[in-house]
């Protein structure tokens, strides 16, 4: 009922916070040294608690939104996930109460309802509370479920959007998710669903001219290939996994279809990583094996 109730209020003071919105600058026009109007909204939320749901994005702490670094270095708790990297979470405040509640294979930290329990609570003492998770929180990152809990309660919750995994991993590999002559549709998936099954739809996963990103599907990576194969994509289809995306430890395996669960396994790659099938793969790798050559000749004249 709280959910019904608060979200045509919710919709209205975000509409009104984005035409009021100012580029370039925090400071509201004509008031020198003035809260902008967005900035003003932030401060009334937080003084009676507000749970801010924020993107951290692929790793790399430069693909922080302005918004997200200010949240996090204003924050007074922060709840955070497996995904969020060291780089960014050196940005928290030490005053700052902080709660690990990350996710990873068979090992929860916090099960999903407690999570909810928590923000509900920390809000609930009139903090600024930052839920920190990687990529994008409406992204595979369960951020909708907590978003109901919150208003759910009463609270103020806000979203603010993360560069979700599989753009950062494109843009590092050169892997060009969509592509007019290669991939006119491009579909997220995740590998694990909520009870623990990987029954997904093959046949639109199978189709032709698209690419497909799989999330939290490296542990079921054998049976995905062998499901998509049978349901119709050659298993010449070009491949990769991108372990790390954005990071220092950032590693890639290409294949096809039919050879990239054991090209995967011979390589050693471990969680966090994507996996991304398609044409667009084969384009990734031409760009980095032009760049290899290309630093390799730029070594070679400098000797």
């Amino acid at each position: 009922m709280h959910a019904a109730t608060l979200a045509p209020a919710a919709t209205s003071q975000s509409v009104q916070a984005a035409s009021a919105r100012q580029p370039g600058g925090y400071e509201a026009p004509g008031r020198p040294g003035a809260l902008a109007p967005q900035m003003e909204d932030e401060h009334d939320a937080a003084t009676c608690g507000c749970v801010y749901l924020v993107g951290a994005g692929p790793g790399d702490p430069e693909l922080l939104t302005l918004k997200a670094a200010r949240l996090i270095e204003s924050a007074e708790a922060v709840v955070y996930d497996h995904l969020v990297s060291q780089a960014v979470l050196r940005l928290i405040p030490a005053t700052a109460r902080r709660v690990y509640a990350g996710k990873e294979a068979g090992n929860h930290a916090l099960p999903q309802h407690e999570i909810n329990r928590l923000l509900v609570e920390l809000a609930g003492e009139g903090l600024r509370v930052v839920r920190l998770k990687g990529g994008d929180p409406f992204i595979f990152g369960r951020g909708g479920e907590e978003m109901q809990a919150v208003q759910a309660a009463g609270l103020h919750c806000e979203i603010v959007p993360g560069i979700t995994a599989a753009a950062g991993a494109g843009a590092t590999t050169g892997i060009p998710l969509t592509h007019r002559e290669h991939a006119q549709t491009l579909v997220f998936a995740t590998g694990h669903l909520k009870d623990d099954t990987v029954d997904l739809d093959w046949e639109a996963l199978a189709r032709p001219n698209q690419t497909v990103v799989i999330y939290m599907g490296l542990g079921a990576l054998d049976i995905i290939c062998r499901e998509l194969a049978a349901h119709g994509l050659p298993a010449c289809t070009p491949a990769a996994v991108i372990h790390g995306a954005t990071t220092a430890e950032q590693r890639s395996v290409y294949s096809t279809l039919g050879k990239l669960p054991a090209a995967v396994l011979e390589a050693g790659l471990r969680p966090p990583a994507l996996i991304v099938i398609g044409d667009v793969v084969a384009i990734g790798r031409n760009a980095l094996q032009s760049a290899c050559t290309l630093a390799g000749q730029g070594i070679a004249a400098m000797q």
